[in-house]
């Protein structure tokens, strides 16, 4: 594989990772990696969507010090003891913003994104971005064994043959390294249809880059409390206090009670 032009620490990354892989296929050309996000307020009440376009970049959670799941990007937590470990230590001793950012592997276009359970909304990236970016599977949290790069992709026959229990765990994680320009990275903008935060589709167009639409979800109170045991009894419960009865408005949630 050619190592695209990448800062140091990114470059030792990726060859480290790339060490590890075990031979498998190639990817193909419509691979893509995803990057998502929930684009409402997060939890300092910021739109995420304006935030990273204005900003001009997506970062890590080292940068952001928000997240969908646990706030352990710093010195000695969670996250910094898995990136030493998958990156040999590359990214020990540089700035938080030099770090990779976390999506997900789409080999085929799926409409939905890669691992929609980080969120409705996606930057799907620029066919490039694949040749930079490192796999695993499982995600980072379960101490992975399985690597891949771009031409080095073993990781998918693991991914094959795990016995995945949950649907939304059977995703190949992605580090993009080298840094994630916005719009310059990104191939378009994907938001769920009942997305309207009109100064943030204004900003996306005013880049130039393309918005695009997947199918939607839509789940009835009714239907998640039927299946309490997968995600427990308390989740039917917040359901039910979310939307209510009858048919969901899927703008809700992201916009908190009232």
């Amino acid at each position: 594989m050619r190592t695209p032009d990448l800062p140091d620490a990114a470059a030792r990354a990726l060859a480290s990772v790339a060490g590890r892989a075990e031979p498998g296929p190639t990817l193909r050309g419509t691979a893509r990696v995803v990057l998502h996000f929930h684009p409402d307020a997060d939890v300092l009440g910021r739109p995420v969507l304006r935030e990273i376009l204005s900003n001009g970049r997506y970062v890590s959670q080292f940068v952001t010090r928000t997240g969908n799941g646990g706030l352990t990007a710093f010195p000695g937590g969670d996250r910094w003891a898995w990136e030493h470990r998958t990156f040999s230590g590359a990214y020990d001793d540089v700035p938080p913003d030099v770090r990779p950012v976390y999506g997900a592997l789409d080999p085929d276009g799926d409409p939905y994104g890669a691992a929609p359970r980080f969120g409705s909304a996606s930057l799907r990236l620029r066919p490039g971005v694949v040749a930079r970016s490192t796999f695993v599977f499982p995600d980072s949290v379960h101490e992975p064994t399985s690597f891949g790069v771009a031409d080095r992709m073993g990781v998918l026959r693991d991914l094959e043959r795990a016995e995945v229990l949950d649907p939304l765990d059977h995703d190949v994680e992605a580090h993009a390294h080298g840094g994630i320009r916005v719009p310059e990275d990104v191939e378009a903008v994907v938001v769920d249809p009942s997305f309207d935060d009109e100064a943030a589709l204004a900003l996306a167009g005013g880049a130039g880059l393309p918005v695009a639409t997947h199918p939607g979800y839509a789940a009835t109170a009714d239907e998640i409390g039927a299946h309490p045991d997968y995600r427990g009894p308390q989740v039917a419960a917040l359901a039910r206090r979310l939307v209510g009865p009858g048919p969901p408005d899927t703008r809700r949630p992201g916009r908190g009670p009232g």
